[in-house]
């Protein structure tokens, strides 16, 4: 695994610039190390987080808005201030019903979001 450092111990999220990484989506990488990773990503009504698998652990906090959440075939309405787990390698993705935002930690790091 290539190492990606450390990001700073403090983070001013508006000092981050947003990644656009799909239709209706933007993401912050907001701080890492090689063994987790913290990020925002911003969506608006309709963004689709289409279904895919890695083999990290995620855990994800509904920061604001509604989302449909699938994790395995199973689909739950999720809003702010809930919560999902995503063992590695379980199929997931989201419907945004709500614009909002989800906070996501990943275990280890997701080196494919540090590639330019």
């Amino acid at each position: 695994m290539q190492s990606f450092g450390t990001s700073k111990e403090f983070i001013k999220g508006d000092e981050i610039e947003w990644e656009v990484v799909g239709e209706g989506i933007k993401r912050k990488i907001l701080a890492y190390d090689d063994r987790v990773m913290l990020v925002n990503v911003h969506f608006e009504k309709g963004g689709v987080g289409t279904l895919h698998e890695h083999y990290h652990t995620q855990v994800t906090y509904v920061s604001s808005g509604k989302f449909d959440v699938t994790i395995n075939g199973v689909t739950q309405t999720l809003k702010e201030g809930d919560s999902f787990y995503i063992p590695p390698h379980a199929i997931h993705g989201v419907v945004c019903l709500e614009s909002g935002l989800l906070t996501d930690v990943f275990s280890p790091i997701r080196e494919d979001f540090m590639q330019p």
